[in-house]
This record gives structure tokens, sequence and C-alpha cells, in this order.
């Protein structure tokens, strides 16, 4: 670790601010919807759909949402069914919770403005110390620093930062370089096309396998290029631990198209979602609709479906009920113009489908 030891030194270092400006300018991306605006309720709306989310997939989701609300006021009033019935598919519910009662607090305590210092952004639901920064620089210009995935990975290359950053300390000094290495001068012009560039250099160039570092703008101070391992960097030891679950789901349904949902609890999967009713075992299932009956089951092809850290195996089987009838299960009966209006996890949707 020695040359990074070397390049962690006190004052500020402008060849990565000043390369990395020019660089967007000519060479960054400037066509995504969220780009070349200094509106927060823009900025930050794609900045919480962007986490854990490629934006290939945020593209139409973003749309929709800026038809459906086009404003922080819109989004506010809306009610958290229909918030979560446009995310359905994104994955990461709690987000687009933590977005509604952000949305509802900027309205209530600010004034429907968004607060234009990270410090104060970071006291909103759902804003972390990064996605502040990021709404802070890119439409106030404050001389905040971001690390998201993207720019943890150029920056641990630059600098040749080889300290494990599954450990909060490390990351904590990491955070002191990335500022330390900021723009320093005509803020205003500088601090928005440089967090933008930090972005676009880690998604198009600085990728994490089969970096592009011919095309690099720092590529003359990177330690990493130098010492020709970039696929090093960054250095995270802890791994998810993956589990598996096997579900068996009640797809119930009326013969004038009402199903038998119920919101799924917070937390856990699906939180705030209307979903089938879920089951252990087949013959939990079984159990729920005995009572009425029902004998005529048909079992749907079994599927996996991935989490980020579960993979489900979903089973369901569907059935055909009275409308008078109601499985040992909580929910409620929702007609088709309802139940098209909810939140449904991804899976249940399809198979409605």
């Amino acid at each position: 670790m020695a040359r990074q030891v070397d390049r962690l030194t006190v004052g500020s270092d402008q060849f990565l601010a000043q390369a990395v400006v020019a660089w967007q300018v000519r060479h960054g991306r400037h066509d995504l919807p969220w780009q070349n605006t200094r509106d927060p309720y823009r900025v930050w709306l794609s900045e919480i759909m962007l986490q854990q989310t490629q934006v290939v997939t945020v593209l139409d989701y973003f749309a929709r949402f800026l038809s459906r609300f086009p404003d922080v006021g819109a989004l506010a009033n809306a009610s958290l069914d229909d918030v979560l019935s446009l995310w359905s598919g994104l994955g990461y519910y709690s987000r687009a919770r933590n977005m509604h009662r952000c949305a509802q607090e900027v309205m209530s305590h600010h004034a429907g403005f968004f607060p234009a210092t990270a410090q104060q952004l970071q006291g909103l639901p759902g804003i972390g110390p990064s996605t502040a920064a990021a709404v802070a620089s890119l439409c106030f210009s404050e001389r905040v620093a971001i690390l998201d995935g993207n720019v943890k990975r150029v920056l641990t290359r630059y600098l040749g930062f080889d300290a494990d950053l599954a450990q909060a300390k490390n990351e904590r000094v990491l955070w002191q370089e990335a500022t330390r290495l900021l723009p320093d001068e005509e803020l205003g012009r500088n601090m928005p096309r440089y967090t933008q560039g930090m972005m676009d250099l880690g998604a198009t160039l600085c990728t994490t396998k089969n970096p592009d570092c011919p095309s690099c703008p720092v590529q003359a101070r990177c330690v990493a290029y130098a010492n020709g391992n970039p696929l090093a960097f960054p250095v995270k030891s802890r791994k998810l631990k993956r589990s598996a679950q096997s579900l068996w789901l009640l797809w119930a349904r009326s013969e004038d198209g009402a199903l038998w949902l119920s919101q799924r609890p917070t937390p856990g999967v699906w939180a705030g979602l209307y979903c089938f009713a879920l089951f252990d075992s087949y013959q939990a299932l079984q159990a729920a609709v005995a009572k009425d009956g029902c004998a005529g089951l048909v079992d749907i092809p079994a599927f996996k479906h991935v989490l980020t850290h579960k993979d489900l195996y979903l089973h369901p089987v569907q059935v055909v009920m009275p409308r008078s009838s109601r499985p040992e299960a909580s929910g409620d009966w929702f007609e088709p113009l309802q139940w098209q209006r909810l939140g449904l996890p991804a899976p249940i949707s399809k198979l409605l489908r």
C-alpha cells in the first residue's frame, strides 16, 4: 500500500478534478433524462431509482413516474398504493415507501422545496450521505463528495486504495480522500460537472470488468493502472450470504375476475405490496381452502424469483372460488379495476399477464 500512502497527502490535488470536468464536457453522458437539469426533484428521483438498479431499467420507470407525478407535490399527495403500483417490478420497495414519505416531508416541513445542503437533505427519509451529496452538488453546486459504487471504484483505483471497504473506518478514510480531491474553484460550474463526470467515468470506462484504461482521462496518475492491477479494486471482503425459500401461492379468483389478495407486512419480502396468500407448504395451502370444498386446485409450473439475498422458488396454485367464500388466509376480494391499480410484486404481475 506504499503508493497509496504517498498519495494520501494533506491539501488539495486538482489533477483529478480538472481532468474529470474536462472529460465530462466532451465525452460524458448528456442524454439521460435526469441530466442537464438543476431540478432537485428529478435528480433525487433518479438517484433513488438508480440505487442497485441499472440505468436501462430505470429509464422507463423514470418516465412513468414523471408523467404521473410531475413534481414533489403530486408525489406527496398520491396514495402509497399508487406509488407502489408504479414502482412494481423495480425492486427494493423500501425505496418507494421512503420516497413517498420524503416527498410528504418536503411539502410539510420545507414548503415544497428541497433543502440546498447535503446535511439538511440527510434529514429526509431514505436519503443517505451519497444521495444527499449528489443532489446538493448537482443542483446547488455544494462542494461535497458522493461515494456510490461507481465512484468508489474510480477512486480506489486512482489512489491505489486497498483498505477493506467492508470496514466502516476505511470507507470514512476514502470519503475524506474523495472530499480532498473535489474541485476548489468555480464551483457553480465545476461541481455539477465533476460529480456527473465521476459517475459517468465509472459507468462507461472504469467498469467492474474490462475497464477501458487507454481512454481514461486520469490514466497518467492512476496507481492501479501503473501497477497493472485495476481489477483488484475496490477491496471489499464481506460477501452476501444467499439463502433459498420455497413458497406456495394461492391464486384464488372468482368467476367474475376478482382476486383474493393480502397486503404484505412491513418489514419483509414485498413489504406493503398486495400479493397472493403465501404458504410454506402445499398442505398448508390446501387446508386454507378445504372448508369450502374447493377440489379444483390447478398447479402452475414452479419458477425461481431472485432477490438480493435470497432465491425464491414459487409454486402458484390456481383455484376458482365463489365470492361468498373466504380462504383461511388474511386478505380480501379485489375487483379487476381495483387490483389493476395496486402495487403487486413483479412475479405476481407476470403471472396475471
